[in-house]
């Protein structure tokens, strides 16, 4: 954990500015935007990118892979220009909570990997290019997302220790658990055989 140099108001302040980046419906926006409808009428009914795809526009996946990892980034880069390290942990916590419970739509967000992803990249730059290796790897060899994003979240938190980065480890290890709470269902399915491809309609 980082030394607490933070004020308590300090802390609060950075929790919620991370928690309004991240919880930025990038998805729903994009789809509305592009016509593509609502994305709770389509697929899993999840606002992120790989529900996203689902509509058969690739481009408003990839923007929206792209957006929601970058909010989770603004939310570290922000806080880590202006603050100390405690302020940026907050934050990019924050972030990753937002995406997942925004409250402008009832606290039913996203499952976090894109966001996920991007506070690794921006948090320690060699973690998070390693654990979207990982995603690569874990996705490509099952055609899951949702084991890649698994495959990710699990293997950061060693990468945080192997490459030198071991003060975010509680921080990879919260949003590790995060990850896996938010993709219990998936874990049901990979276990019963169910889940579907990368492409496929849920």
């Amino acid at each position: 954990m980082p030394i607490l140099e933070t004020s308590v108001t300090g802390l609060i302040l950075w929790a919620l500015i991370g928690y309004g980046l991240g919880s930025i419906p990038f998805g729903m926006v994009i789809a509305r935007a592009m016509g593509l409808g609502n994305l709770r009428d389509i697929g899993s009914g999840n606002i992120g990118a790989t529900n996203v795809l689902r509509t058969g526009n690739r481009a408003a996946a990839a923007l929206t892979l792209l957006l929601d990892g970058a909010k989770g980034a603004v939310a570290v880069l922000l806080a880590r220009m202006l603050t100390a390290e405690d302020a940026v942990q907050i934050a990019a916590l924050a972030a990753f909570l937002g995406h997942c419970y925004p409250i402008w739509l009832g606290f039913r967000g996203g499952k976090g990997v894109a966001t996920f992803l991007g506070i690794l990249l921006a948090l320690a730059w060699p973690v998070g290019l390693a654990s979207c290796a990982a995603w690569v790897v874990g996705a490509g060899l099952s055609r899951m997302s949702s084991m890649g994003a698994l495959v990710a979240a699990a293997s950061s938190t060693f990468f945080m220790v192997f490459l030198g980065y071991a003060g975010a480890l509680v921080l990879g290890i919260v949003l590790t658990v995060l990850v896996f709470a938010r993709h219990g269902a998936n874990i049901k399915r990979i276990r019963a055989g169910t889940e579907p491809k990368i492409g496929q309609a849920s």
